[in-house]
């Protein structure tokens, strides 16, 4: 027992060693070189301590070796962009003035919800309001709002009514949505209908309890 206790410790020192090396990034933060490295030196420093059998400089070895690979790749990158764009790929903008570019999010396999699901962790509810928004190479999306969205003199200029809702979603009726802005989906036909669409021509679809609302047709090909 004692072994296994002296074992863990040393390993976790290695990896702690290791992980200082590759820098301080947080696990979301990551790029894909680093993740994949950081999951592989988890998976390494396992075997040692999982059979006490396995000499301790097979779980070393590896992992030093990794790391000295991140680090090698990290200093290349910094020296060409060009392998910096392969490796770590380069910035998607996926909103310009307030529209989706549907294509991209296609490329990326990103849906409306996961767009949606970003934008409001920053506080924004309503894509019109953002200028641009572009996902990062680590897959975090950064929003940048319109000029006539944008807090004034410490002052938030955000509605104070409920932001808008979504009730069509790549072509699906979100009836939860309607029923939360007490619209029906009579309201939501006759919208339709004098817009000569139907639920599978729209992409995206917001409405506001006031019955205003914002349609997003499907791109031709995506």
């Amino acid at each position: 027992m004692l072994i296994v206790f002296l074992r863990a410790a040393l390993l976790y020192v290695v990896v702690v060693f290791a992980i200082r090396l590759m820098g301080k990034r947080q696990l979301g933060e990551l790029q894909p070189s680093e993740f994949v490295i950081t999951i592989l030196i988890s998976n390494i420093a396992t075997l040692p301590i999982e059979d006490p059998g396995t000499p301790m400089l097979l779980g070393i070895v590896p992992i030093l070796t990794l790391v000295c690979l991140d680090v090698i790749m990290s200093a290349a990158t910094l020296r060409s962009r060009k392998l910096r764009r392969i490796v770590s790929g380069s910035p998607k903008i996926i909103i310009s003035n307030g529209e989706i570019d549907q294509k991209q999010l296609k490329e990326l396999r990103y849906t409306a919800d996961d767009v949606l699901e970003a934008l409001r962790s920053q506080g924004i509810f309503d894509v019109s309001e953002v200028q641009y928004a572009v996902i990062e190479t680590t897959g975090a999306v950064s929003a940048y709002l319109k000029s006539s969205k944008q807090p004034r003199n410490g002052e938030s200029v955000r509605p104070t009514d409920d932001p808008p809702q979504v009730v069509i979603d790549d072509g699906d009726v979100v009836k939860r949505s309607l029923g939360f802005l007490g619209l029906t989906e009579a309201w939501l036909s006759d919208i339709l209908n004098g817009e000569k669409k139907t639920p599978h021509d729209v992409f995206l679809m917001t409405a506001r309890s006031d019955g205003s609302y914002k349609i997003i047709e499907k791109e031709k090909g995506v």
